[in-house]
């Protein structure tokens, strides 16, 4: 019976979010590499407070982004930057969360202010010594997961693997293996989950 009113939430919220969804894809036809529409509602829908934002943002996302599952959790104030995002079965994304190119599979847990960011090589610096613009083909996927625990205000710009903890605040800048925890600004191995693992 749960599952079943859930669903019926989730029909309405999809028909409620329709005309974003509609113009995020026209923008995506006609505008190739443009995220001005897509963004304006990620931002429109993250501020609806209580489960009926909840499920808006959900809704908006399932339609706009690359693959999205009807079955995670996306809080108060989080958004999604770019479209260029897979979210699998039971993915908890905090409040307050900014979440870039990403693969966020199944079971991962976001915490809330986590920044991920679409890879480390978003800005240059041109001929003249200044940095320039986000430049959207130097943008990279990052991969979380499965069942990775990204902690509070951690800032994510590199893979994160299966069952790894990243501790609240840290900045992971290189790839983190499986099933270890990791903290501090660079991130560093702080010990092992599973005992039997080695490396």
């Amino acid at each position: 019976m749960r599952k079943f009113i859930k669903r019926i939430f989730d029909f309405i919220a999809t028909i409620l979010v329709f005309p974003a969804c509609l113009m995020s894809q026209v923008e995506k036809w006609f505008f190739p590499g443009s995220e001005i529409v897509f963004e304006f509602w990620a931002h429109v829908f993250s501020i609806v407070p209580g489960i009926v934002g909840l499920f808006l943002r959900r809704a908006y996302y399932w339609v706009t982004l690359d693959s999205c599952a009807r079955d995670f959790y996306v809080g108060f104030g989080a958004l999604f930057t770019h479209r260029e995002v897979v979210v699998e079965e039971g993915v908890y994304v905090g409040p307050y969360s900014l979440v870039g190119q990403s693969v966020l599979k199944s079971g991962t847990l976001i915490g809330s202010r986590v920044s991920i960011i679409s890879g480390k090589y978003q800005h240059r610096l041109d001929e003249n010594g200044k940095w320039t613009s986000c430049d959207l083909g130097n943008l990279t996927p990052i991969q979380i997961g499965p069942n990775a625990w990204i902690g509070e205000g951690a800032i994510v710009m590199a893979d994160v693997r299966a069952s790894t903890l990243v501790a609240a605040g840290a900045v992971v800048s290189s790839t983190v293996p499986d099933g270890i925890v990791v903290g501090g600004n660079p991130a560093r191995f702080i010990k092992k989950i599973w005992p039997s693992q080695t490396g």
